[in-house]
């Protein structure tokens, strides 16, 4: 594994825009007020000549009791167990406080390497301040902007210099991602806490408490895995903040990034009109589905109720007819087990490559069992077809008339072909094109 760097200090001192800096592009989300980064944000940092994990964590605020604060708190001192290296972001506009003084304490007693990195000295009169810093029994200090970029060659330099050179791999050899969407406060951080086995999200009552897309990597029945766990997905007309715009961004890019998508519904609201729009999110990137009802533990149930949801839930989501249907709860761990077994599947499936004359016996056995219409006044001749892309699976078939051919028939072609082949959770994309007249 590479070295881990992990970026720590009080809220607002500039550590996401730091880790943005170092990674060379806007991942984290930085507003500039506290408690914007609330879960330990991770990216592989592959851009210097030896290539690293860093970690990105919510603020200390030693002293608070306040629920949220006291998360974040247990999140940064997380990653520091994890850290190879520590980066300590102090703020040289404001000054010392005592959480810096607590922190600084802890750090002590930690047998790591700490970097005292003091942010937002724009020039050379902020400079002159950082004598004070020296109080807190440091050596040397690193003063920077990270908005600017002040001082960073000096910080990376040193950075370098206590990790272990290592040779560059293909972090994605092999390796299914998995992001997990939904709206907010579904139970999406708890389904991430029960996979991985960990408190690795924070899982808070509050809407909106992951605003980040956090990728952990995992391995599950000897096959690796990146999982993405993303912020809830609103309205575009609910999203009045800035920061939440970008959370809907991150969560967009976060099913670019996918191969596999768990659309997170909450049991005791029913589905709604923002779960189908986020449902359709990823049908429209392509993406492998498998929807996951939670808080069953939380529905009144008799025999009937499973049998009348999913029937619900079908009518519904018409348009992930594919889509297998699981129902769990994150808070007791209910049926939680069949959920990356379900995923095994369906990456297998979303990876399915047909033979092309396999494929051309079903063609041929559905075009006899129910011929195409006319199109443009003519009769619809299929040549043959083949397989052309996986991820998802794209069919692409030579007829004589491309144009105008019926969706309804385009879709009993997709039917006849996940009767033969499975294709289960994924979508399937069909293309049409005239085959070239032979002189």
């Amino acid at each position: 594994m590479s070295a881990v760097v992990a970026i720590v200090g009080r809220p607002n001192v500039g550590k996401s825009t730091l880790f943005n800096r170092i990674l060379g592009q806007r991942k984290a989300l930085v507003e500039d007020f506290p408690g914007v980064t609330r879960d330990r944000h991770y990216a592989e940092v592959t851009r210097y000549a030896t290539p690293f994990t860093l970690i990105d964590t919510g603020g200390f605020e030693p002293v608070s009791e306040d629920r949220l604060l006291v998360q974040m708190r247990e999140q940064s001192q997380l990653a520091v167990e994890e850290a190879d290296l520590i980066l300590f972001v102090l703020d040289g506009k404001n000054g010392i406080n005592p959480s810096d003084e607590e922190v600084a304490t802890m750090l002590r007693r930690v047998n790591k390497p700490v970097l005292f990195v003091v942010n937002k000295i724009d020039g050379d009169k902020q400079e002159l301040g950082l004598g004070e810093f020296y109080a807190l029994g440091v050596d040397e200090l690193f003063p920077i902007s990270a908005e600017h970029g002040r001082g960073m060659s000096d910080l990376i330099e040193t950075l370098l210099d206590y990790l272990p050179a290592q040779e560059r791999r293909d972090d994605d050899s092999g390796q299914t991602r998995l992001a997990i969407i939904g709206r907010p406060n579904v139970g999406k951080s708890s389904l991430v806490n029960r996979l991985l086995g960990s408190e690795r999200m924070v899982a808070n009552p509050a809407a909106g408490t992951t605003r980040d897309s956090i990728d952990t990597p995992f391995a599950y029945n000897r096959k690796n895995y990146l999982l993405i766990d993303t912020a809830g997905i609103r309205r575009k007309g609910k999203v009045s903040q800035k920061l939440e715009k970008f959370s809907v961004v991150q969560a967009l890019k976060a099913m670019d990034r996918a191969h596999v998508v768990l659309v997170v519904i909450d049991a005791t609201e029913g589905v709604t009109d923002q779960d189908m729009t986020v449902a359709g999110y990823a049908y429209e990137k392509g993406r492998a589905v498998i929807l996951v009802v939670n808080k069953w533990d939380s529905v009144a149930k008799d025999n009937a109720t499973m049998k009348r949801y999913l029937e619900k839930i079908r009518m519904q989501f018409k348009f992930l007819a594919f889509a297998p249907v699981l129902f769990v709860s994150a808070l007791t761990g209910q049926r939680v087990n069949k959920v990356m077994g379900e995923v095994e599947k369906v990456a297998a499936e979303f990876n399915r490559q047909v033979p092309t004359a396999a494929l051309n016996r079903v063609l041929e056995e559905t075009l006899r069992d129910h011929p195409p219409p006319l199109v443009q006044g003519k009769r619809l001749r299929f040549y043959y077809g083949t397989q052309t892309a996986v991820r998802p699976p794209h069919f692409l078939f030579f007829v004589n008339v491309a144009d105008g051919i019926h969706f309804s028939y385009q879709r009993y072609l997709t039917n006849r072909l996940r009767e033969a082949f499975g294709f289960s959770g994924s979508p399937i994309r069909l293309s049409f094109r005239e085959r070239e007249r032979r002189s």
